[in-house]
């Protein structure tokens, strides 16, 4: 199946005018990538997702945990969380190939409510990521997914089923009791789960962990300890990664100067946001942009056709 899979991969991409990035597809949620070398790493918010190898190696680094994750593995990231992703094995003759799904929260929940012996969540619930391997029935789905996208017309009737599919293979699979925290709606997971959508439409304003803690329904302390178990970060550490983040977007995307970067995520003086840019990314932020604006054109410029 991983020749398949490797296949479909490569079918896709050539019929996207071939080269490497990232080919998004005709399914919004599921995108494609190619690198034919090591990537330096690149620090994101990572979304409910599925992100399979199907040739070569990456690793995340999330608080001071490194997974890797190589061909035939996936990596499955149940909250949003920021961490560190790179490409560590690949080469112009044996590039980089993969795909990342995001997860259908709602379709999991729907999944695991039918589920005749569902997993038992941890009382004590780990980091929300976490690496396991890719069996055949999952590849199958994901090289349908990928070819589903030749035929648009078939996207609304058919990925909806092939997405359930999904769900039921990694809840039934090995790690099922570690995802399904993630559809159980009065669990601690879900709690932090709703402070995070909270925090990313608010969070240019000033917060407090109180009013996080609210929004949760947790106490204080608890929401606290919680969020870091479960992201790596506290929460206004969290905050903070989403305006740097925000303000990278805003340079490289919408040539935003880095004053107007820095005041529009909420930093009221310049200086500081320069400071605790360059802290976190390793470069200054006029010069980070720089680095970053070819890589966005190229991207920008790339939409998905039919084949």
């Amino acid at each position: 199946m991983s020749s398949s899979l490797l296949g479909g991969i490569t079918a896709y991409i050539e019929s996207q005018g071939g080269g490497e990035g990232l080919f998004p597809t005709q399914i919004e949620s599921v995108n494609i990538i190619r690198s034919y070398q090591q990537r330096m790493p690149m620090r994101q918010i990572y979304r409910p997702s599925l992100c399979v190898v199907a040739q070569g190696a990456k690793e995340i680094l999330f608080g001071e945990e490194t997974l890797r994750y190589g061909a035939m593995e996936c990596l499955v990231v149940s909250m949003e969380m920021p961490a560190n992703g790179r490409v560590v094995e690949a080469s112009e003759h044996m590039p980089y190939m993969g795909v990342t799904i995001d997860l259908d929260v709602t379709m999991l929940r729907e999944v695991l409510e039918q589920l005749e012996t569902p997993p038992i969540s941890s009382a004590t619930p780990g980091p929300s990521v976490f690496v396991g391997k890719v069996d055949e029935p999952l590849a199958e789905c994901v090289l349908r997914l990928i070819r589903m996208s030749e035929t648009p017309k078939a996207i609304p009737i058919l990925y909806p089923s092939v997405m359930r599919e999904i769900c039921y293979w990694l809840l039934t699979g090995p790690h099922g009791a570690e995802l399904c925290s993630l559809a159980l709606p009065e669990s601690n997971f879900m709690r932090v789960a709703k402070a995070i959508y909270f925090l990313r439409a608010n969070f240019t304003q000033t917060l407090r962990v109180e009013q996080m803690a609210e929004v949760a329904r947790m106490s204080p302390s608890s929401f606290h300890q919680h969020f870091k178990q479960l992201t790596s970060v506290t929460p206004l550490q969290f905050q903070k990664q989403l305006r740097l983040l925000e303000s990278r977007r805003l340079m490289v995307a919408d040539a935003a100067s880095v004053e107007e970067a820095a005041y529009k995520v909420g930093y009221e003086s310049a200086s500081q946001f320069s400071r605790e840019y360059s802290r976190m990314f390793g470069v200054a932020p006029k010069q980070d942009a720089l680095n970053h604006q070819r890589m966005y054109s190229q991207y920008a410029s790339r939409k998905a056709r039919t084949a």
